[in-house]
């Protein structure tokens, strides 16, 4: 061992001098003769030293240290002392221990006893605990079997755990169980572990969990133990069945026990496993009941047996109910379900569900095209899943459905096969399979693919002509038509597709002339005809027949000339000259259109050819000695049966002296006149031309105007519809005289025609005139103008304008149809109605309806003002132009109130001077009529201001400036200059009046120089009316109409 350090050895002894220079507990005296009895005093667990001074021994005392109360105590301390010493220590021999000491509370007694005496000094010393002890359990493990039946909340099992620590402060414990702690159990704060949920033996039949016991203040301090539980099973489970359901299957016409079970064989035991007493089976039901008697179960094993056989066919699924029972207790029982299936044997033929089909297909259905489904079923199982269908059949083919088709190369025809009747075999297996036959009976049905044929036509085809209606027609020939179709794919009806009018067929075929034929018109008629079956859609057939119409006579022959005439000089002629031809005609033919000529009398003077109608000179003219007209009546006779005949006039002039041979009219010149809105056909004049000759005729032709008038054989000329003159007044026509010579003469003149005037009323714009204003519109505010226009030409203008109703609430300008307010506050219901009348010249008038609603009152708060560097005049010009364009900056509609001057001064307005600025009151409305405030309108014109500006420069010409008011606009001197303004008026109105006496005056005076002088100057434009109306402009302080020509 080194030598140990100098400075080490210093410090070891030091610190035992403190040790040993500890003081003690208490100090105390002791009386051998009396005894004492003292409290030393307090000291910590582990405490060593001095733990009493014992003083006032006396020498002949003998002190003794023995144990006193808790023996224990005593074995702690030792006694310090020599006899005849006069002071003793009690001191301790280990550290001190309250565990120790638990019996006493933590206390350490003993008695220092006087053994000359026999007297004790009894002394106490409270040892103060320290937590110095972890808790112990008292085992390790501990166990317990416990009922399944045991109630919840019971205590079944208490763990302890001791803490030798002796202040119960530091011997609190608390209980754990440490996870996995089993859900069915909890441990109390005693230890004691509790029932929290049922116990279940075929659950759980122990339970091994840990429980932990842990110092409360010093949990690092702590014990475990084991516990386990054993659950004793109890009779209280009824029996289960390893499985709900079961399955089991048997061939049907079987018996005996089934062939397999799912998903095992049948098993059911107690449900208390620990006890397992054994069980019965018995079968308690059967679905459907009645197979319930099929069935028989073992008892014991609970082994089911077919007993009866089975028909699958009559069920295939039937459901047993069984039952297991305890032996030892009837009320304890189990259910299960065993689903039992019949399986099938091959012993049913497939069925039809009809012995015979029938059914119906298109001639014109496509290839593979559905025909039928037939349908097949077998009793036994799968059903006829696994058929087949055997068809023999050139045309149709049936698929492994049932389904039979038409064949895909194969085509229907009814006009060939109408029918078919096939035989189809059903066979349920492909071996050795049963099988049934069913008849299918297709019928096809026809389809409109023919069209109908026309079977050969007569020849000719001939009708007469005559007048035919359709009530009594005429029959032309019988047309027939056939179609290999059927029903109304076959049935045809035949008509007319040409001349429907004339010809059309009966239902026999028969063709019909319902209308009257003129050969004469027309002698032959291509008719086109139609055979159309009655299929929809339908089919035709279009052939066309000639049909000729054979002559009847039922014209008359027709002279060329209803009058023939010839001029003869007699000295020019000899017998047998020719004088004239007369020519007939005949429409009809053949016979019926040979004509023979004669006269009605004898001529001595002339004669006239049957054949050729030429008519000579039969006398030589000896006896003719002044002019002479031979009339004659010439006949010209057809030799149809009966025969029919025409006359004709013949005129022959013998002449003496030559002639001249012209066309003249009485007047180079003619002129007519014709009321204005004449009806229709109405006589306008008569013209007139001569030829100089008897037998010469005049007809008149229209070379001009043909649209508007028209000339008759007598030279009446007629307005072909009424005229206006206010359209055209004249009209220049040209009129040609034609007389009958050949070669022939004409002649021309003109007329004119003048329309005349017929006062007609004035004709207003619109029948209704709407407006609104508000109701601070001020003094003469302009409201609407209505105009009217008078369709007498140029009378226009001279309309003069006024209320059919006298009213103070407006007025109108006579000339000019302009309304405007004298008094919007007193306007009554909306809206307003009032009657505006125009009157021409004349005195005829019409009236208009004017409405006027009064918009919501306007506050002054809501008019806006702004002011342009632009005369008054000029602005008051442009108010609509100004209101549309600040409208369309505004967005909102704007009605511009009033215009006045810069300074105020109204008269400015009056007047039309020219001022450098003009102030415009106006209002904003949004699209509903609500009128805008003020501030919000002043707000959007500042932000506007150049937008604004350029759109108002469209209108006022550049250089333009726009400043929003603040105000009205009236400068402080407003009041001034109003009142200034009238006394300015006053003036002008009593210099006015002045003059409008003078002046009516004056016309008094020109009234009484004349009657016609009157006249003259009452029809003036310059009435009293109009100069009033000139004087209430000049007082408009509100308005600025447009100046009059009158105006002061």
């Amino acid at each position: 061992m080194e030598k140990m350090d100098l400075s080490a050895l210093l410090f070891i002894l030091t610190c035992f001098h403190v040790h040993s220079a500890r003081s003690a507990i208490g100090t105390s005296e002791i009386n051998c003769e009396t005894g004492t009895d003292n409290y030393v005093g307090s000291v910590l667990e582990d405490y060593e030293g001095d733990v009493e001074i014992i003083t006032n021994i006396g020498p002949d005392d003998r002190l003794v240290l023995e144990g006193y109360s808790n023996p224990i105590g005593v074995t702690f301390l030792e006694l310090v002392y020599s006899n005849g010493a006069s002071t003793a220590t009690v001191r301790t021999i280990k550290p001190l221990d309250a565990d120790q000491l638990k019996e006493s509370g933590g206390s350490l007694y003993y008695s220092v006893t006087c053994s000359n005496t026999g007297l004790k000094n009894t002394r106490a010393v409270n040892i103060r605990d320290v937590n110095d002890n972890p808790p112990i359990f008292q085992s390790k493990t501990y166990s317990v079997t416990v009922s399944e039946a045991t109630a919840v909340g019971s205590d079944v099992l208490r763990v302890i755990a001791e803490d030798a620590d002796v202040s119960p402060e530091n011997s609190n414990i608390i209980y754990y169980i440490l996870p996995p702690a089993p859900d069915e159990f909890e441990v109390k704060d005693d230890g004691n572990i509790r029932l929290k949920q049922a116990l279940n033996y075929d659950s759980a039949q122990q339970y091994i969990f840990t429980v932990q016991a842990k110092d409360k203040d010093k949990e690092e301090f702590s014990d475990t133990t084991t516990v386990t539980i054993t659950v004793d099973d109890f009779d209280n489970l009824n029996p289960y069945f390893d499985h709900s359901l079961y399955k089991a299957s048997i061939e049907e016409n079987q018996v005996g026990q089934f062939s397999e079970i799912t998903p095992e064989a049948i098993k059911a035991q107690d449900g208390d496993t620990g006890i397992n007493e054994p069980v019965l089976y018995s079968i308690t039901a059967a679905f459907p009941n009645e197979y319930q008697s099929n069935f028989d179960i073992d008892q014991n094993s609970g082994v089911i047996s077919v007993t009866t056989a089975l028909d699958r066919e009559e069920v295939d699924q039937i459901t047993v109910h069984i039952q297991a029972t305890q032996q030892n207790d009837a009320s304890k029982t189990a259910n299960a379900v065993v689903s039992v299936t019949i399986e099938d044997v091959n012993n049913n033929p497939p069925k039809f569900d009809q012995d015979e089909y029938t059914v119906s297909i298109p001639e014109n259905s496509p290839p593979d095209q559905f025909v039928l489904q037939t349908r097949v079923t077998d009793p036994d199982l799968g059903g006829f899943s696994k058929g087949h269908f055997i068809m023999v059949s050139d045309t149709f083919v049936i698929n492994s459905q049932g389904v039979i088709s038409l064949r895909s190369d194969t085509t229907l025809d009814r006009e060939t096969v109408d029918n078919y009747i096939l035989q189809v075999v059903a066979v349920d297996q492909p071996v050795n399979g049963l099988s049934s036959t069913a008849q299918v009976i297709i019928t096809v049905l026809d389809v409109n693919d023919n069209n109908p044929q026309f079977l050969p036509l007569p020849e000719p085809i001939e009708i007469q002509e005559g007048a035919y209606t359709p009530s009594s027609p005429g029959e032309v020939c019988k047309i027939s038509a056939t179609d290999a179709d059927i029903g109304d794919n076959g049935r045809v009806t035949i008509s007319t597709s040409s001349h429907s009018e004339i010809f059309r067929f009966r239902e026999d075929g028969t063709l019909l002339a319902i209308e009257e034929l003129d050969r004469e018109t027309q002698d032959v008629y291509d008719v086109i005809i139609v055979a159309m079956d009655h299929a929809i859609p339908q089919r035709n057939n279009i052939t066309t027949v000639r049909v000729s119409i054979t002559d009847v006579n039922d014209n008359a022959p027709v002279f060329s000339s209803d009058t023939y005439r010839k001029s003869i000089l007699v000295k020019d002629v000899k017998v047998g000259d020719v004088l004239l031809t007369l020519s007939a005609t005949d429409k009809d033919a053949g016979s019926n259109a040979v004509i023979s000529y004669s006269f009605s009398e004898d001529s001595s003077m002339v004669a006239l050819d049957a054949e050729t109608g030429v008519i000579t000179l039969t006398s030589d003219l000896s006896e003719v000695t002044e002019d002479t007209l031979l009339t004659l009546t010439a006949i010209a006779t057809d030799h149809g049966t009966p025969p029919e005949s025409d006359e004709a006039e013949v005129l022959i002039y013998f002449q003496i002296a030559p002639f001249t041979e012209s066309v003249i009219f009485e007047s180079s010149s003619y002129k007519f006149t014709i009321n204005e809105n004449e009806p229709e056909a109405s006589t306008v004049g008569k013209v007139k031309a001569l030829t100089g000759s008897p037998v010469v005729t005049v007809s008149y032709n229209l070379k001009s105007h043909k649209h508007v008038f028209s000339v008759d054989g007598e030279g009446t000329i007629k307005a072909l519809r009424p005229l206006d003159k206010e359209k055209e007044e004249w009209y220049i026509l040209t009129v040609e005289a034609i007389d009958s010579r050949t070669p022939a003469n004409t002649a021309e003149t003109t007329v004119n025609v003048q329309v005349e005037n017929v006062n007609e009323a004035p004709v207003f714009d619109a029948e209704i005139y709407k407006a609104e204003i508000f109701s601070i519109s001020p003094y003469k505010f302009t409201i609407v103008k209505v105009q009217a226009s008078d369709p007498d030409v140029g009378e226009s203008s001279e309309l003069q304008y006024s209320l059919l109703e006298s009213t103070t609430l407006l007025d109108v300008e006579a000339s000019t149809g302009q309304i405007y307010v004298l008094d919007a506050s007193r306007f009554g219901g909306n809206p307003s109605t009032f009657h505006a009348k125009a009157t021409d010249k004349h005195g005829l008038f019409t009236t208009t309806t004017v409405q006027i609603e009064v918009k919501q009152s306007v506050h002054h708060d809501s008019v806006s003002v702004i002011s342009l560097n632009r005369p008054v005049y000029i602005v008051e010009k442009m108010i609509p132009e100004m209101e549309e364009s600040m409208g369309k900056v505004l967005g909102w509609t704007v009605k511009i109130l009033i215009v006045r001057a810069e300074d105020g001064n109204e008269m400015r307005t009056i007047l039309r001077e020219s001022t450098d600025k003009t102030y415009v009151s106006f209002i904003a409305m949004d699209s509903s009529g609500a009128v805008i405030q003020a501030t919000e309108v002043k707000e959007k014109l500042n932000n506007e201001n150049k937008v604004l500006t350029s759109e108002l420069e469209k209108v006022f010409g550049p250089g333009l400036e726009i400043k929003v008011e603040d105000s009205s606009g009236d400068s402080g001197e407003s009041s001034q200059a109003v009142t200034i303004a009238l006394i300015a008026v006053s003036v002008v109105l009593a210099v006015i009046s002045v003059t409008l006496v003078l002046t009516i005056i004056h016309l008094v005076k020109k009234k009484k120089t004349g009657a016609d002088s009157e006249r003259q100057s009452s029809n003036t434009p310059i009435d009293l009316t109009e100069r009033r109306s000139s004087i209430d402009h000049l007082a408009d302080f509100d308005t600025n109409p447009e100046p009059r020509e009158d105006e002061v």
